[in-house]
């Protein structure tokens, strides 16, 4: 399996498809992630990408793997990512 491109590497792929400064397309994905942190809550979307969604987990029973005992997970919220139709369609292509 092919390694995850770096930061930097997304940055300098971006800067020669825009022709921009590699630093100047560091900065755009700075912003894109500092707003998805701070829209988080409402939902972000990436168009074409998915949307980040925030969700409540309800509170469960679990189990301890060393043990075995039976342990209560309390409710949390957590972050989602939804991937967008037209990505999956990309990724894996269509039935």
């Amino acid at each position: 399996m092919a390694k995850a491109l770096t930061k930097s590497q997304l940055a300098a792929a971006i800067a020669d498809q825009a022709e921009i400064p590699k630093k100047q397309a560091a900065e755009i994905l700075d912003h894109i992630a500092a707003l998805a942190y701070k829209h988080a809550k409402n939902t972000f979307t990436l168009p074409g990408l998915g949307k980040l969604v925030l969700v409540n987990r309800k509170a469960r029973v679990g189990r301890n793997p060393a043990t075995g005992a039976e342990i209560k997970i309390p409710a949390k919220k957590v972050v989602k990512f939804r991937v967008a139709k037209a990505a999956k369609e990309a990724i894996l292509g269509t039935k």
